[in-house]
């Protein structure tokens, strides 16, 4: 008898022992965060960044907003690419106002609307045109829809997995002619710990096939997932001359409203949440780290060196992490990597075109250079 493929044994999900010990990392993160953490300062200290160029997607609120603000105020030019442009400027003038600085702030702000694919394309167009070096492009923007009932975006696809990953997936490609421009350059995902609760089935990524049934917290967590993995086969395709170091990060358990569809052990913790939870200062401070940290892209390359099945994943404490077991399955996240390049409308070779600087087309925009 043949023996099932990769794609078969990931339909049959976690077995009982790796949901338990998944769930054992989220609750240890919920209760044990902020003694994991004492030793980081608040904010964490940056040093000066005027040269660095950075693209902070969702930065009008929560840890994107004060991603965006503590590197404008360390000198970095920074991109907010919002889905309000309105909001994002007036965020703009009150940091200004606020700062005690007498320069002004580099700050820009681009649309980009991450339940559009044709809204990231039009973006990266835009911002490749522009002929500028791009040093960080930060995919911070994510939902997690509380106890709401499945949706699906114009494209077609889960919101949480067209959001959480395959947007910034598409976004993260699309932008590699100016990261490559910006080298030594980074891509950092902001991920999350529910990646350790779930499992991706390349065949069923929109959830439609009926196998699974869906919630919002399966959607959340494999869309982390599937990003993790995405990642993973990114990191190991990018040649090294390239220059580009691939990043997961791991802000921690925030101040959000997520209880409703949390087992009832993390609903009792979600009531301490002053005591245990970070803020979002608190909360991007691992992506701050993994943004400026000199040290990072040496880790990255040896990483690659090693031919670690992951990409680096740095955690709330400004540590390196492995991701879970699930994530490191070479054999499901190259089917993965297969699939989102499908579901995003680019052809299996387009990492070389866009390294190379050709033309290549996707189904949701002209042809790109």
């Amino acid at each position: 008898m043949a023996s099932p493929s990769a794609s078969d044994q990931a339909k049959q999900g976690l077995s009982w022992m790796e949901w338990l010990q998944g769930w054992s990392n989220v609750i240890y993160e919920v209760l044990f965060q902020k003694v994991e953490a004492r030793h980081l300062k608040t904010p964490l200290p940056l040093p000066p960044l005027n040269n660095l160029t950075c693209i902070v997607t969702g930065s009008t609120s929560g840890i994107g907003l004060e991603i965006a603000r503590q590197l404008a105020e360390s000198g970095a030019h920074v991109v907010m690419a919002v889905r309000n442009p309105t909001a994002a400027h007036s965020l703009i003038q009150t940091w200004q106002n606020q700062t005690s600085s007498k320069d002004s702030l580099n700050i820009d702000v681009m649309e980009l609307n991450l339940l559009s694919l044709e809204s990231v394309v039009r973006f990266s167009e835009k911002w490749n045109l522009l002929g500028k070096p791009l040093n960080v492009l930060i995919n911070n923007a994510g939902i997690f829809s509380i106890g709401e009932p499945q949706k699906f975006s114009n494209d077609g696809y889960e919101t949480h997995m067209q959001v959480n990953h395959l947007a910034p997936a598409l976004l993260s490609l699309l932008l590699l002619p100016s990261l490559k421009r910006g080298a030594p350059s980074r891509i950092i995902n902001v991920n999350s710990v529910m990646h350790f609760v779930c499992n991706v089935d390349p065949n069923d990524m929109n959830f439609v096939s009926g196998k699974r049934k869906f919630s919002s917290l399966v959607g959340y967590s494999s869309s982390k997932l599937a990003q993790v993995m995405f990642s993973n086969i990114l990191h190991k395709r990018l040649p090294s001359e390239s220059g580009i170091s691939i990043i997961c990060v791991g802000p921690g358990a925030a101040q959000t409203n997520v209880a409703r569809d949390l087992p009832k052990i993390l609903q009792v913790g979600y009531q301490l949440i002053p005591l245990i939870l970070f803020n979002a200062e608190e909360a991007s401070r691992s992506t701050l780290f993994a943004a400026t940290d000199p040290e990072i892209p040496k880790y990255c390359a040896q990483l690659k060196w090693d031919e670690w099945p992951a990409c680096a994943y740095i955690s709330y404490t400004c540590r390196p992490m492995n991701p879970s077991k699930e994530a490191q399955r070479m054999d499901i996240s190259s089917l993965v990597w297969e699939k989102t390049l499908d579901m995003v409308g680019l052809s299996g070779d387009c990492l070389e075109m866009l390294l190379e600087g050709k033309e290549t087309q996707c189904r949701y925009g002209a042809h790109l250079n």
